[in-house]
């Protein structure tokens, strides 16, 4: 049998948030693409954190009650986001995504570049169709 791989599944347009960005404008792309968190990258579209709808709350209720200046996305996000490879097994993924408190989007890296998105329900489509095999 054919082994599922993160390629088959993943969305290949993704969005992403250049480093240095400032949290507004963070807020204004995950509203306007209607996501829950994005990739912060590099120059050369290397993933260096991962910045969430929940980050950029924190942030905005801290800066408004401490009448902050522009706060820049690296000073909210998660350093060293958890990435995956376009070749990884979906089920190996499942797996991963079904103990503790892990990440809902993972980023899709290769040759050390962005290259995609899978999400939760990525995930679950690629068990369905492993199911039905």
């Amino acid at each position: 049998m054919k082994s599922l791989l993160v390629r088959d599944y993943m969305q290949t347009r993704t969005v992403s948030i250049s480093c240095g960005t400032a949290v507004d404008e963070v807020v204004k792309t995950l509203l306007k693409y209607e996501l829950r968190g994005v990739p912060v990258v590099d120059e050369g579209k290397k993933v260096i954190g991962f910045v969430s709808e929940q980050d950029c709350i924190r942030q905005l209720l801290s800066s408004s009650y401490h009448r902050e200046g522009i706060i820049a996305v690296d000073e909210v996000m998660h350093h060293g986001a958890v990435c995956v490879s376009p070749n990884d097994s979906i089920l190996d993924l499942a797996g991963k995504m079904s103990t503790g408190s892990n990440p809902k989007r993972y980023p899709v890296v290769e040759n050390g570049k962005l290259v995609g998105i899978i999400t939760r329900r990525e995930v679950l489509q690629g068990l369905v169709d492993h199911s039905r095999k």
